[in-house]
């Protein structure tokens, strides 16, 4: 079995859950993670600045009238990163078949 090869940066699901949300939608907002993830603000901000420190997301903050938006989207790297990490986990599944 080749572990090696997962990204640990995706071990937890609500890292997980983002990256899914960003590869399938161009740009997600806070409040959407949150609903869709079923987390708090608090633990969802930390899990999205671990992965915008390791550069998998970018974060685009702007208004929508007066109210402050804050947008995330998936990197190239982060793009890349994270379809490595799920052809690991697919070829482990695979493996134990």
């Amino acid at each position: 079995m080749n572990i090696h090869k997962l990204n640990k940066i995706f071990d937890h699901r609500v890292r997980l859950g983002i990256m899914s949300a960003l590869l399938v939608n161009d740009g997600v907002n806070f409040k959407f993670l949150k609903e869709v993830l079923d987390v708090t603000d608090g633990n969802l901000a930390s899990h999205l600045k671990t992965l915008e420190e390791n550069k998998f997301i970018k974060v685009e903050k702007g208004f929508i009238g007066r109210k402050t938006n804050t947008t995330y989207k998936v990197t190239r790297a982060g793009e890349k990163a994270f379809k490595l990490h799920l052809t690991a986990l697919e070829q482990m599944i695979k493996n134990l078949q």
